[in-house]
Protein backbone atom coordinates (compact mmCIF):
# COMPACT_ATOMS: atom_id res chain seq x y z
CA UNK A 1 0.00 0.00 0.00
CA UNK A 2 0.99 3.71 -0.51
CA UNK A 3 0.59 5.87 2.31
CA UNK A 4 0.46 9.99 1.90
CA UNK A 5 0.22 12.30 4.80
CA UNK A 6 -1.04 15.77 3.96
CA UNK A 7 -0.32 15.61 0.18
CA UNK A 8 -0.45 18.95 -1.21
CA UNK A 9 -3.83 19.48 -3.34
CA UNK A 10 -1.58 19.54 -6.96
CA UNK A 11 -0.18 15.65 -6.21
CA UNK A 12 -4.19 14.44 -6.18
CA UNK A 13 -4.34 13.68 -9.93
CA UNK A 14 -1.45 10.92 -8.98
CA UNK A 15 -3.49 9.52 -5.89
CA UNK A 16 -6.24 8.65 -7.96
CA UNK A 17 -5.14 7.19 -10.49
CA UNK A 18 -6.49 3.77 -10.99
CA UNK A 19 -4.45 0.55 -12.46
CA UNK A 20 -3.58 0.67 -16.10
CA UNK A 21 -4.90 -1.75 -18.66
CA UNK A 22 -2.89 -1.91 -21.65
CA UNK A 23 -5.76 -1.43 -24.10
CA UNK A 24 -3.80 -1.93 -27.89
CA UNK A 25 -3.52 -5.52 -27.07
CA UNK A 26 -6.89 -5.97 -25.39
CA UNK A 27 -8.76 -4.43 -28.17
CA UNK A 28 -6.79 -6.54 -31.14
CA UNK A 29 -7.67 -10.07 -28.41
CA UNK A 30 -11.61 -8.65 -28.15
CA UNK A 31 -12.13 -7.90 -32.16
CA UNK A 32 -10.38 -11.69 -32.63
CA UNK A 33 -13.00 -13.13 -30.23
CA UNK A 34 -15.90 -11.02 -31.60
CA UNK A 35 -14.89 -12.53 -35.30
CA UNK A 36 -14.44 -16.00 -34.06
CA UNK A 37 -17.94 -15.83 -32.47
CA UNK A 38 -19.54 -14.20 -35.33
CA UNK A 39 -18.37 -16.43 -38.00
CA UNK A 40 -18.50 -20.02 -36.17
CA UNK A 41 -21.29 -19.87 -33.60
CA UNK A 42 -21.50 -21.98 -30.83
CA UNK A 43 -18.84 -24.02 -31.99
CA UNK A 44 -16.24 -21.12 -31.40
CA UNK A 45 -17.65 -20.89 -27.85
CA UNK A 46 -16.83 -24.54 -27.39
CA UNK A 47 -13.31 -23.84 -28.87
CA UNK A 48 -13.09 -20.53 -26.27
CA UNK A 49 -14.73 -23.01 -22.97
CA UNK A 50 -11.82 -25.45 -23.65
CA UNK A 51 -8.84 -22.89 -24.46
CA UNK A 52 -9.75 -20.05 -21.70
CA UNK A 53 -11.88 -22.60 -19.19
CA UNK A 54 -10.10 -25.84 -19.57
CA UNK A 55 -13.13 -27.92 -20.04
CA UNK A 56 -14.55 -29.70 -23.10
CA UNK A 57 -18.49 -29.04 -23.46
CA UNK A 58 -20.76 -30.09 -26.52
CA UNK A 59 -23.91 -28.68 -25.29
CA UNK A 60 -23.65 -24.62 -24.40
CA UNK A 61 -26.86 -24.65 -22.90
CA UNK A 62 -28.15 -25.78 -19.35
CA UNK A 63 -30.49 -28.39 -18.98
CA UNK A 64 -33.57 -28.04 -17.40
CA UNK A 65 -32.61 -30.98 -14.94
CA UNK A 66 -29.91 -28.88 -14.23
CA UNK A 67 -31.75 -25.94 -13.32
CA UNK A 68 -34.21 -28.62 -11.40
CA UNK A 69 -31.30 -30.43 -9.77
CA UNK A 70 -29.51 -27.31 -8.58
CA UNK A 71 -32.34 -27.03 -5.64
CA UNK A 72 -31.17 -29.55 -4.02
CA UNK A 73 -27.08 -29.06 -4.25
CA UNK A 74 -27.67 -25.84 -2.51
CA UNK A 75 -28.00 -26.15 1.65
CA UNK A 76 -31.70 -24.67 3.21
CA UNK A 77 -29.10 -21.85 5.43
CA UNK A 78 -28.33 -20.28 2.13
CA UNK A 79 -31.85 -20.21 0.30
CA UNK A 80 -32.93 -18.68 3.30
CA UNK A 81 -30.82 -15.95 2.95
CA UNK A 82 -31.00 -15.58 -0.94
CA UNK A 83 -34.65 -15.31 -0.07
CA UNK A 84 -34.51 -12.70 2.12
CA UNK A 85 -32.30 -11.16 0.02
CA UNK A 86 -34.67 -11.11 -2.66
CA UNK A 87 -37.61 -9.65 -0.68
CA UNK A 88 -35.78 -6.88 0.25
CA UNK A 89 -34.38 -5.97 -3.50
CA UNK A 90 -37.49 -7.26 -4.91
CA UNK A 91 -39.42 -4.00 -2.36
CA UNK A 92 -36.21 -1.74 -3.08
CA UNK A 93 -36.53 -1.84 -7.19
CA UNK A 94 -40.39 -1.65 -7.17
CA UNK A 95 -40.89 0.97 -5.48
CA UNK A 96 -39.25 2.63 -8.43
CA UNK A 97 -42.09 2.33 -11.02
CA UNK A 98 -43.53 5.42 -11.77
CA UNK A 99 -47.60 5.98 -12.70
CA UNK A 100 -48.28 7.65 -16.16
CA UNK A 101 -48.53 11.37 -15.90
CA UNK A 102 -50.20 13.29 -18.53
CA UNK A 103 -49.83 17.03 -18.80
CA UNK A 104 -51.25 19.85 -20.58
CA UNK A 105 -48.66 21.63 -21.74
CA UNK A 106 -50.61 24.21 -23.85
CA UNK A 107 -54.40 24.29 -23.86
CA UNK A 108 -55.67 21.14 -25.38
CA UNK A 109 -52.21 19.86 -25.45
CA UNK A 110 -51.56 16.52 -23.78
CA UNK A 111 -47.70 14.83 -23.64
CA UNK A 112 -47.18 12.29 -21.40
CA UNK A 113 -44.35 9.43 -21.66
CA UNK A 114 -44.98 5.99 -20.83
CA UNK A 115 -42.48 2.70 -19.91
CA UNK A 116 -41.86 0.15 -22.22
CA UNK A 117 -39.66 -3.15 -21.21
CA UNK A 118 -36.58 -3.79 -23.22
CA UNK A 119 -37.69 -7.25 -24.88
CA UNK A 120 -34.35 -9.28 -25.01
CA UNK A 121 -31.72 -8.30 -22.15
CA UNK A 122 -28.26 -10.91 -21.66
CA UNK A 123 -27.00 -11.08 -17.74
CA UNK A 124 -23.37 -11.57 -17.54
CA UNK A 125 -22.56 -13.36 -14.38
CA UNK A 126 -18.85 -14.08 -13.86
CA UNK A 127 -18.02 -17.09 -12.21
CA UNK A 128 -13.94 -18.51 -11.31
CA UNK A 129 -12.78 -17.70 -8.16
CA UNK A 130 -16.20 -15.86 -7.39
CA UNK A 131 -19.51 -17.58 -8.42
CA UNK A 132 -21.28 -14.50 -8.08
CA UNK A 133 -25.10 -15.89 -7.73
CA UNK A 134 -25.73 -12.39 -5.85
CA UNK A 135 -24.99 -10.61 -9.25
CA UNK A 136 -28.29 -12.65 -10.85
CA UNK A 137 -30.45 -11.33 -8.05
CA UNK A 138 -29.36 -7.96 -8.29
CA UNK A 139 -30.16 -7.98 -12.51
CA UNK A 140 -32.47 -10.53 -12.87
CA UNK A 141 -34.57 -9.07 -10.27
CA UNK A 142 -35.14 -5.64 -11.71
CA UNK A 143 -35.28 -7.07 -15.15
CA UNK A 144 -38.24 -9.30 -14.21
CA UNK A 145 -40.32 -6.42 -12.40
CA UNK A 146 -39.26 -4.58 -15.85
CA UNK A 147 -41.46 -7.31 -17.74
CA UNK A 148 -38.36 -8.41 -20.00
CA UNK A 149 -39.95 -10.96 -22.20
CA UNK A 150 -36.43 -13.07 -22.57
CA UNK A 151 -33.63 -12.70 -19.73
CA UNK A 152 -30.90 -15.17 -20.78
CA UNK A 153 -27.79 -15.67 -18.50
CA UNK A 154 -24.02 -16.43 -19.23
CA UNK A 155 -21.56 -17.23 -17.25
CA UNK A 156 -18.44 -19.66 -17.19
CA UNK A 157 -18.35 -23.30 -16.75
CA UNK A 158 -15.95 -24.82 -13.65
CA UNK A 159 -13.82 -27.66 -14.78
CA UNK A 160 -16.24 -30.29 -15.13
CA UNK A 161 -18.77 -28.14 -17.47
CA UNK A 162 -21.37 -27.35 -14.51
CA UNK A 163 -22.22 -24.07 -12.98
CA UNK A 164 -22.30 -23.11 -9.38
CA UNK A 165 -25.54 -24.65 -8.17
CA UNK A 166 -26.37 -21.45 -6.11
CA UNK A 167 -26.05 -19.52 -9.63
CA UNK A 168 -28.83 -21.94 -11.11
CA UNK A 169 -31.13 -21.86 -8.18
CA UNK A 170 -31.72 -18.04 -7.89
CA UNK A 171 -31.54 -17.70 -11.81
CA UNK A 172 -34.62 -19.91 -11.77
CA UNK A 173 -36.05 -17.85 -8.64
CA UNK A 174 -36.04 -14.71 -10.22
CA UNK A 175 -37.25 -15.31 -13.41
CA UNK A 176 -34.48 -16.08 -15.85
CA UNK A 177 -35.48 -17.47 -19.18
CA UNK A 178 -32.16 -19.37 -20.34
CA UNK A 179 -28.63 -20.19 -19.02
CA UNK A 180 -26.01 -21.06 -21.21
CA UNK A 181 -21.98 -22.13 -20.27
CA UNK A 182 -19.65 -19.74 -21.64
CA UNK A 183 -17.72 -16.94 -20.40
CA UNK A 184 -15.41 -13.73 -20.89
CA UNK A 185 -15.87 -11.69 -23.88
CA UNK A 186 -16.95 -14.51 -26.23
CA UNK A 187 -20.07 -15.04 -23.87
CA UNK A 188 -20.49 -10.99 -24.67
CA UNK A 189 -19.97 -11.78 -28.19
CA UNK A 190 -22.59 -14.56 -28.32
CA UNK A 191 -25.20 -12.56 -26.57
CA UNK A 192 -24.14 -9.41 -28.91
CA UNK A 193 -24.92 -11.56 -32.86
CA UNK A 194 -26.44 -14.64 -31.08
CA UNK A 195 -25.13 -18.19 -32.47
CA UNK A 196 -27.50 -21.48 -33.31
CA UNK A 197 -27.85 -21.85 -29.28
CA UNK A 198 -27.67 -18.05 -27.76
CA UNK A 199 -30.33 -16.09 -28.61
CA UNK A 200 -28.41 -12.49 -29.67
CA UNK A 201 -29.85 -9.21 -26.74
CA UNK A 202 -30.77 -5.52 -26.93
CA UNK A 203 -28.75 -5.02 -23.83
CA UNK A 204 -26.13 -6.35 -21.60
CA UNK A 205 -25.43 -6.15 -18.13
CA UNK A 206 -23.43 -7.33 -15.93
CA UNK A 207 -19.87 -6.90 -14.50
CA UNK A 208 -16.53 -8.88 -15.27
CA UNK A 209 -13.15 -8.29 -15.86
CA UNK A 210 -11.11 -6.14 -18.11
CA UNK A 211 -11.76 -8.44 -21.17
CA UNK A 212 -15.92 -8.61 -20.37
CA UNK A 213 -15.69 -4.53 -20.44
CA UNK A 214 -14.00 -4.59 -23.14
CA UNK A 215 -16.57 -6.55 -24.82
CA UNK A 216 -18.69 -4.90 -24.17
CA UNK A 217 -18.11 -1.38 -25.09
CA UNK A 218 -17.29 -3.18 -28.30
CA UNK A 219 -20.24 -4.52 -28.27
CA UNK A 220 -21.73 -0.87 -28.28
CA UNK A 221 -20.89 -0.96 -32.18
CA UNK A 222 -22.85 -3.33 -33.35
CA UNK A 223 -26.21 -1.37 -32.00
CA UNK A 224 -26.70 -3.83 -28.56
CA UNK A 225 -26.83 -0.87 -25.42
CA UNK A 226 -24.94 -1.88 -22.12
CA UNK A 227 -25.45 -0.62 -18.19
CA UNK A 228 -21.95 0.78 -17.95
CA UNK A 229 -18.47 0.20 -17.74
CA UNK A 230 -18.67 -2.09 -14.59
CA UNK A 231 -15.20 -3.05 -14.23
CA UNK A 232 -12.70 -4.39 -11.40
CA UNK A 233 -14.07 -3.40 -7.68
CA UNK A 234 -13.14 -0.03 -5.52
CA UNK A 235 -14.03 1.58 -2.61
CA UNK A 236 -12.98 4.73 -0.95
CA UNK A 237 -13.50 5.24 2.95
CA UNK A 238 -13.81 8.32 4.47
CA UNK A 239 -12.76 8.07 8.13
CA UNK A 240 -12.75 10.78 11.20
CA UNK A 241 -11.84 10.13 15.04
CA UNK A 242 -14.73 8.11 16.17
CA UNK A 243 -14.39 5.53 13.48
CA UNK A 244 -13.93 1.88 14.75
CA UNK A 245 -10.14 0.94 12.65
CA UNK A 246 -10.88 -2.54 12.67
CA UNK A 247 -14.39 -2.09 10.56
CA UNK A 248 -12.56 0.31 8.56
CA UNK A 249 -10.12 -2.20 7.66
CA UNK A 250 -12.39 -5.32 7.13
CA UNK A 251 -14.39 -2.76 4.29
CA UNK A 252 -11.27 -2.30 2.48
CA UNK A 253 -10.37 -5.86 2.44
CA UNK A 254 -13.68 -6.75 1.18
CA UNK A 255 -13.22 -4.86 -1.83
CA UNK A 256 -9.44 -6.10 -1.98
CA UNK A 257 -9.99 -9.45 -2.37
CA UNK A 258 -12.09 -9.25 -5.27
CA UNK A 259 -9.00 -9.42 -7.37
CA UNK A 260 -5.90 -8.12 -7.65
CA UNK A 261 -6.71 -5.56 -10.25
CA UNK A 262 -9.71 -4.31 -7.73
CA UNK A 263 -8.51 -0.64 -5.86
CA UNK A 264 -9.17 0.73 -2.07
CA UNK A 265 -8.61 3.91 -1.27
CA UNK A 266 -8.80 4.91 2.33
CA UNK A 267 -8.71 8.54 4.02
CA UNK A 268 -8.80 9.78 7.34
CA UNK A 269 -8.64 12.89 9.40
CA UNK A 270 -7.10 11.54 12.57
CA UNK A 271 -4.00 10.09 12.38
CA UNK A 272 -4.62 7.35 15.42
CA UNK A 273 -7.77 5.72 13.29
CA UNK A 274 -5.56 5.97 10.22
CA UNK A 275 -2.27 4.25 11.51
CA UNK A 276 -4.59 1.62 13.63
CA UNK A 277 -6.94 1.07 10.52
CA UNK A 278 -3.33 0.33 8.45
CA UNK A 279 -2.60 -2.15 11.74
CA UNK A 280 -5.80 -3.73 11.69
CA UNK A 281 -5.41 -4.34 8.01
CA UNK A 282 -2.53 -6.24 8.20
CA UNK A 283 -3.90 -8.38 11.11
CA UNK A 284 -6.83 -9.25 9.30
CA UNK A 285 -5.33 -10.07 5.64
CA UNK A 286 -3.44 -13.02 6.85
CA UNK A 287 -6.86 -14.82 7.56
CA UNK A 288 -8.32 -14.02 4.22
CA UNK A 289 -8.58 -17.36 1.98
CA UNK A 290 -8.18 -14.97 -0.58
CA UNK A 291 -5.46 -12.79 1.09
CA UNK A 292 -3.17 -13.51 -2.02
CA UNK A 293 -6.06 -11.17 -4.40
CA UNK A 294 -6.49 -8.26 -1.33
CA UNK A 295 -2.17 -8.20 -1.20
CA UNK A 296 -2.05 -7.68 -4.74
CA UNK A 297 -4.62 -5.12 -4.69
CA UNK A 298 -2.81 -3.32 -1.84
CA UNK A 299 -0.19 -2.10 -4.37
CA UNK A 300 -2.71 -0.84 -6.31
CA UNK A 301 -3.90 1.30 -2.76
CA UNK A 302 -3.77 4.61 -1.52
CA UNK A 303 -4.19 5.47 2.14
CA UNK A 304 -4.10 8.95 2.60
CA UNK A 305 -4.22 11.48 5.76
CA UNK A 306 -5.63 14.73 5.02
CA UNK A 307 -6.99 17.67 7.41
CA UNK A 308 -10.26 18.52 6.64
CA UNK A 309 -13.68 16.18 6.60
CA UNK A 310 -14.44 19.36 3.81
CA UNK A 311 -11.02 18.13 1.24
CA UNK A 312 -11.61 14.47 2.34
CA UNK A 313 -15.31 14.55 0.36
CA UNK A 314 -13.54 16.86 -2.34
CA UNK A 315 -11.12 13.96 -3.39
CA UNK A 316 -13.64 11.67 -2.98
CA UNK A 317 -15.71 13.60 -5.78
CA UNK A 318 -12.56 13.68 -7.63
CA UNK A 319 -12.36 10.14 -7.40
CA UNK A 320 -15.45 8.98 -8.16
CA UNK A 321 -15.54 6.02 -6.45
CA UNK A 322 -18.12 2.66 -7.00
CA UNK A 323 -18.37 2.54 -3.46
CA UNK A 324 -18.20 5.61 -1.03
CA UNK A 325 -18.08 4.61 3.07
CA UNK A 326 -18.47 7.37 5.23
CA UNK A 327 -17.07 6.46 8.72
CA UNK A 328 -18.03 9.65 9.87
CA UNK A 329 -20.12 10.93 13.30
CA UNK A 330 -21.71 13.15 11.26
CA UNK A 331 -21.83 12.10 8.30
CA UNK A 332 -25.90 13.54 7.18
CA UNK A 333 -23.52 16.74 7.01
CA UNK A 334 -22.06 15.67 4.44
CA UNK A 335 -24.43 14.09 1.99
CA UNK A 336 -25.14 17.03 0.38
CA UNK A 337 -21.82 17.63 -0.84
CA UNK A 338 -21.41 14.29 -2.47
CA UNK A 339 -21.63 14.62 -5.89
CA UNK A 340 -20.06 11.58 -7.79
CA UNK A 341 -19.94 7.64 -6.26
CA UNK A 342 -21.66 4.76 -7.04
CA UNK A 343 -23.46 4.01 -3.79
CA UNK A 344 -22.56 5.75 -0.51
CA UNK A 345 -22.62 3.73 3.11
CA UNK A 346 -23.16 6.02 5.83
CA UNK A 347 -21.91 5.33 9.71
CA UNK A 348 -19.77 2.87 11.66
CA UNK A 349 -22.09 0.16 11.00
CA UNK A 350 -23.43 0.16 7.47
CA UNK A 351 -20.39 -2.11 5.67
CA UNK A 352 -20.53 -2.35 2.11
CA UNK A 353 -21.63 -5.87 1.99
CA UNK A 354 -24.91 -4.82 2.82
CA UNK A 355 -25.41 -3.46 -0.35
CA UNK A 356 -23.24 -6.30 -2.13
CA UNK A 357 -25.81 -8.36 -0.85
CA UNK A 358 -29.01 -7.62 0.80
CA UNK A 359 -30.15 -4.39 1.59
CA UNK A 360 -31.89 -3.82 -0.92
CA UNK A 361 -30.19 -1.41 -3.40
CA UNK A 362 -28.34 -2.60 -6.59
CA UNK A 363 -24.62 -3.58 -6.20
CA UNK A 364 -23.62 -3.11 -10.00
CA UNK A 365 -21.99 0.26 -10.05
CA UNK A 366 -19.86 1.99 -12.31
CA UNK A 367 -16.69 1.85 -11.60
CA UNK A 368 -13.48 3.71 -13.01
CA UNK A 369 -14.46 7.42 -12.53
CA UNK A 370 -17.46 6.67 -14.32
CA UNK A 371 -19.65 7.56 -11.25
CA UNK A 372 -19.19 11.14 -12.53
CA UNK A 373 -21.39 10.32 -15.57
CA UNK A 374 -23.14 7.11 -14.75
CA UNK A 375 -25.78 5.65 -12.10
CA UNK A 376 -26.39 2.31 -10.58
CA UNK A 377 -28.23 -0.17 -12.17
CA UNK A 378 -32.03 0.21 -11.53
CA UNK A 379 -35.48 -0.24 -12.62
CA UNK A 380 -35.40 2.36 -15.34
CA UNK A 381 -32.49 0.48 -16.34
CA UNK A 382 -34.68 -2.22 -18.13
CA UNK A 383 -36.83 0.12 -19.86
CA UNK A 384 -36.99 2.46 -22.53
CA UNK A 385 -39.43 5.36 -22.09
CA UNK A 386 -41.65 6.69 -25.14
CA UNK A 387 -43.48 10.43 -24.82
CA UNK A 388 -46.41 10.69 -26.44
CA UNK A 389 -48.74 13.69 -27.59
CA UNK A 390 -51.82 14.65 -28.53
CA UNK A 391 -53.18 17.64 -30.00
CA UNK A 392 -57.06 18.52 -30.73
CA UNK A 393 -57.85 20.75 -33.21
CA UNK A 394 -58.36 23.53 -31.13
CA UNK A 395 -55.02 22.30 -29.69
CA UNK A 396 -53.23 22.82 -32.91
CA UNK A 397 -54.85 26.50 -33.12
CA UNK A 398 -53.27 27.06 -29.80
CA UNK A 399 -49.75 26.37 -30.82
CA UNK A 400 -50.05 26.68 -34.38
CA UNK A 401 -48.33 29.98 -35.10
CA UNK A 402 -45.63 28.76 -32.92
CA UNK A 403 -44.68 25.95 -34.84
CA UNK A 404 -44.91 27.86 -37.88
CA UNK A 405 -42.45 30.94 -37.20
CA UNK A 406 -39.94 28.41 -35.69
CA UNK A 407 -40.46 26.17 -38.38
CA UNK A 408 -39.71 28.88 -41.14
CA UNK A 409 -36.82 30.32 -39.19
CA UNK A 410 -34.76 27.16 -39.49
CA UNK A 411 -35.70 27.32 -43.59
CA UNK A 412 -37.74 24.68 -42.83
CA UNK A 413 -40.98 24.70 -44.85
CA UNK A 414 -42.42 21.44 -45.13
CA UNK A 415 -42.29 21.51 -41.20
CA UNK A 416 -44.56 24.80 -41.16
CA UNK A 417 -46.65 23.33 -44.22
CA UNK A 418 -47.66 20.57 -41.89
CA UNK A 419 -49.12 22.82 -39.57
CA UNK A 420 -50.29 25.00 -41.76
CA UNK A 421 -52.14 22.95 -44.07
CA UNK A 422 -54.18 21.95 -41.00
CA UNK A 423 -54.89 25.26 -39.82
CA UNK A 424 -56.25 26.26 -43.24
CA UNK A 425 -58.59 23.39 -43.27
CA UNK A 426 -61.96 24.09 -42.72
Amino acid sequence: MKIYKYPNKNSWSELIKRPVIKREQLSKTIIEIFNEVEKKGDQALINFNKKFDLVEIKNIAVSESEINDSSNLVDDELKTAILQAKENITKFHASQKTEIEKIETAKEVICWRENRAIEKVGIYIPGGTAPLFSTVLMLAIPAQLAGCQEIILCTPPDKNGEINPAILYTAQLCGVTKIFKTGGAQAVAAMTFGTQTIPNVYKIFGPGNQFVVAAKEYAQSFGVAIDMPAGPSEVLVIADEQAIPEFCAADLLSQAEHGSDSQVIFISTNEKVFDETINEINKQIIQLPRNKFAQDSLKNSNFILLNSLEKAVELSNFYAPEHLILALQDFEKYIPFIQNAGSVFLGNYTCESAGDYASGTNHTLPTNGFAKNYSGVSLDSFVKKITFQYLTKNGLQNLGKTIEIMAEAEGLIAHKNAVSIRLNTK
